[in-house]
C-alpha cells in the first residue's frame, strides 16, 4: 500500500488560521489524511501537522 503526504510550502511573514484551513481543505478534496505545512518566511523555520478530521 502506497502511502500519500500532503505538503504545502508557504513563504509569509507568519502562519495564520486560513493557512491551516486550506491546507485542511486539500486533505480533504485530495482524500489523504496527513499533511505538513511548512513556511520559510518567517525568522525561523516553521511548520504545522495537519490531520484530516475523519
Amino acid at each position: 500500500m502506497e502511502k500519500e503526504i500532503l505538503v504545502e510550502l508557504k513563504a509569509i511573514i507568519k502562519l495564520e488560521d486560513v493557512h491551516l484551513a486550506q491546507g485542511l481543505n486539500y486533505l480533504e478534496a485530495f482524500n489523504l489524511n496527513l499533511g505538513l505545512l511548512i513556511n520559510f518566511g518567517g525568522r525561523s523555520l516553521g511548520f504545522k501537522r495537519l490531520m484530516a478530521k475523519k
